[in-house]
């Protein structure tokens, strides 16, 4: 029996702890208690990408968007929209001035620029389901690979397409496979690298969460170029519902014969299993990341050679990440001429970007390579929150580097951003506005790499150790301007001499912001001040006598206290006691706190 509706309720990770499963779990309850289970099917999605609106529900044929949606709507969606064919009008996305009756998804600012590669079958099937993906031409790339093209036929096919790995390098992708394949060894790997772990980075977790299948299929079309027969999924702990649908995806191409042996009656066997990594930062770098499969501690080891000749387990190994490999089972699918069509001359395709900070709207989004810095920010973006003033935009993580004002009309490519002393990395845009102060930034992405770093090169485990406490110097205003110039020299010490990236990109953000804002670093050594108030010691709150009318909710809250004063009468701040932690200057309603 054909059904009238269709529920599409978000389930990725975002909006499952905004209680997804709850609201999916309820709309099947209601379907059924009023009556209608046979008139409509409920489906739990990838993400949808409008991270900043979830949880979302979307009900087809009307193409109703619905946002910030609870469990107790469940009952109204189904009563009014199933039964009686009424949207619900206040759950509807109403931020921007609505065009016609319904407001599809298209017609919404955060997506009209965005085109959907990677991210195609996200938020429209259910993962879960191998059938909805096959109705998507989905395996369809590697039918075509096994009965239709011999190796070398593939690796020309990825050529022509322009595909560049989308873990940051840029490297081309056929390259890496045509040298693997060319290898006589009779064992060879295929590797996927689900490791993602840039802070404000979820590309490759969701697109594992929404699409399962397409990272399965591209890597048995990798084995069947390459001539492997064994693939491993190498993904952090911490990702449990993509750990758990890849488990459930990998079933299921085993059961329709998809992968295992004699996939499809080929004659070829391919099977993939599903490794665990501790979170360690530094097995996102290809030769720690296969140290950490062998069962070794996750430390990189010099190139060459490259583990496209002795990778895993000193064999042939292909090693490419998430989003790449899900363009090959685009590329593979609709063929290289249709991929090539998108995005620029040496940057060909999309960029997945986790849209992220001071943003309006926050979320997952795709769009063409090319695309300008200004058109993500501020067209899909939606500007900076609260009115506030842009001051820029960190890409590539704690390897990237900030992109100022000046630069926001630079199109997105691969050349681009590093000529802009940053870089694509796997796809983290962190925006920054006024209130963010560059030293604390290079601080934390500083600490981060302290944290991380395996300690095996002496680069990055001294360097970044020696950075880290020259910017808390700076923070603390006990800088110099001579520190200022030990930054850029240790900075560049540890870009050249580092044995692999992490150490090799660690002063990027350092470095940016030096170039960029250096004035804010004087004012920190010379003035003892931090403009955006983010550096504690630098802060002094005081109170206004003038404005202060003595309710003494400022003390109230105070956890130290060191707020006095009688009732009805000014307060004042013992500077001595002071914490810092602003409390005060968050609650008073009269403007009486101030900051400097």
């Amino acid at each position: 029996m054909a059904k009238k509706n269709f529920i599409l309720v978000c389930g990725g990770t975002g909006c499952e702890s905004s209680r997804g499963d709850e609201i999916y779990k309820t709309l099947v309850k209601e379907a059924e208690l009023q009556g209608v289970k046979d008139d409509v099917q409920v489906v739990k999605t990838g993400c949808f990408g409008f991270c900043e609106q979830g949880p979302i529900v979307k009900v087809l044929p009307e193409e109703s968007f619905y946002v910030g949606v609870k469990p107790e709507d469940a009952a109204e969606i189904i009563s009014e929209q199933v039964i009686k064919g009424r949207e619900v009008k206040r759950l509807l996305y109403q931020k921007e001035a609505r065009t016609a009756e319904t407001l599809r998804i298209e017609d919404i600012h955060f997506y009209q620029k965005q085109f959907r590669v990677v991210l195609r079958n996200c938020g429209v099937i259910n993962p879960e389901n191998i059938e909805e993906y096959i109705a998507r031409e989905g395996y369809s790339g590697l039918e075509k690979a096994l009965f239709q093209m011999k190796p070398e036929d593939v690796v020309e096919e990825i050529k022509k397409s322009g595909l560049r790995g989308r873990g940051g390098a840029g490297f081309p992708t056929w390259m890496k496979w045509d040298l693997t394949r060319k290898q006589a060894n009779p064992v060879k790997y295929v590797v996927c690298n689900a490791d993602e772990g840039d802070p404000g980075a979820y590309m490759n977790r969701s697109t594992i969460e929404g699409d399962p299948h397409s990272i399965i299929e591209a890597m048995t079309i990798c084995g069947y170029t390459i001539g492997a027969h064994e693939g491993f999924i190498y993904i952090r702990a911490e990702y449990p519902l993509a750990i758990e649908r890849l488990k459930i995806a990998l079933a299921q191409a085993r059961d329709y014969g998809l992968i295992g042996k004699d996939i499809l009656g080929s004659g070829f066997d391919f099977d993939i299993e599903i490794r665990l990594g501790a979170g360690a930062f530094v097995c996102g770098e290809e030769t720690a990341l296969l140290q950490s499969l062998e069962g070794k501690r996750g430390m990189p080891v010099p190139k060459p050679p490259f583990p496209a000749i002795q990778g895993l387990w000193k064999k042939p190994t292909v090693i490419n990440n998430v989003e790449t490999y899900v363009n090959v089972s685009v590329i593979m699918a609709k063929g290289a001429d249709w991929f090539t069509k998108i995005g620029t001359e040496k940057s060909k395709g999309t960029k997945t970007f986790a849209l992220t900070g001071k943003i309006a709207n926050s979320g997952l989004v795709e769009v063409p390579m090319g695309t300008t810095l200004r058109e993500i920010i501020f067209d899909i973006g939606g500007g900076i929150r609260n009115g506030k003033k842009f001051k820029g935009v960190q890409t590539g993580g704690p390897s990237g580097g900030i992109i100022t004002a000046e630069s926001l009309d630079q199109p997105i490519t691969y050349e681009s951003l590093t000529a802009l002393g940053s870089m694509m990395g796997s796809g983290g845009m962190i925006v920054m506005d006024e209130d963010d102060c560059v030293v604390d930034i290079a601080k934390f992405y500083m600490t981060f790499c302290v944290d991380e770093s395996c300690g095996k090169c002496a680069p990055c485990r001294i360097g970044t150790k020696q950075m880290l406490d020259i910017l808390t110097k700076i923070s603390k205003g006990t800088g110099t301007e001579d520190d200022l110039l030990k930054l850029e020299k240790i900075g560049k010490a540890m870009t050249k001499a580092s044995l692999c990236m992490l150490g090799g990109s660690a002063a990027n953000p350092t470095l940016s912001t030096l170039r960029h804002f250096r004035e804010e670093y004087l004012e920190h050594i010379r003035d003892h001040k931090c403009r955006a108030g983010k550096c504690k010691d630098l802060v002094v709150y005081e109170i206004d006598p003038a404005k202060c009318i003595g309710c003494g909710l400022c003390a109230r809250r105070c956890p130290v206290p060191c707020i006095s004063g009688e009732k009805k009468q000014p307060h004042v701040i013992d500077k001595t006691r002071c914490i810092k932690c602003g409390e005060c200057f968050k609650t008073c309603k009269f403007g009486a706190v101030t900051k400097r």
